[in-house]
């Protein structure tokens, strides 16, 4: 009887196993990246963080050349890359048309040397894409923005590479340092060119 109980024990911990690895397959599987630049990644961090359907934002480098590039480097402009923000959400609660309205709203899509008070090529505003369905829902979102607006918009998309994490004390920096990033975002003038821009209430 102890041995039989022990075999149906085994079988259902196989079983239980067995599910979970099915979930969790599904699950990874229905988990998406994505890649955002608009200026200072501390920002942008802040803004897609708060989305629901988001499940992670972290900042980096993408666009440029050089492998595991120092922050130093990027904002130098010797290394190509873009300060970008990486986004991991669930399309099944926010989809990729989402993210991309909320990424116009809060950046300045006309300025091409950079966003607010930061200028530079590390600090311009780029959509990167990785596939075909996600190039065609970048130039949809660019042609609904050309009839609200005439001016040229200079936000680039560009053919995802790669992606190089930006150092630790870059990470979630506006929960770390609220004051200092308040301060810094205030003086940027952040805030008052979105709402020039967007006519934001």
């Amino acid at each position: 009887m102890i041995l039989k109980n022990s075999k149906i024990t085994k079988i259902s911990i196989l079983f239980l196993f067995f599910i979970a690895k099915i979930s969790s397959t599904a699950y990874s599987e229905n988990i998406k990246n994505t890649y955002f630049a608009g200026g200072c990644f501390w920002c942008m961090e802040e803004v897609f963080e708060k989305v629901n359907g988001v499940l992670d934002v972290v900042s980096g480098y993408s666009g440029g050349k050089k492998s595991n590039p120092t922050y130093e480097e990027v904002t130098k402009g010797k290394t190509g890359h873009i300060e970008v923000v990486k986004v991991t959400y669930n399309p099944s609660i926010v989809s990729y048309k989402d993210l991309l309205n909320i990424f116009w709203i809060n950046i300045d899509p006309y300025d091409g040397y950079g966003q607010f008070c930061d200028k530079g090529n590390s600090y311009v505003s780029a959509i990167f894409y990785q596939n075909d369905n996600e190039k065609d829902l970048i130039q949809d979102s660019l042609n609904n923005l050309r009839q609200v607006n005439i001016k040229k918009i200079k936000t680039k998309y560009i053919k995802f590479e790669e992606f190089y994490l930006a150092e630790e004390y870059h990470q979630d920096y506006y929960k770390k340092n609220p004051f200092r990033y308040n301060v810094y975002k205030i003086n940027c003038g952040r805030d008052a060119r979105l709402q020039e821009v967007w006519k934001l209430k």
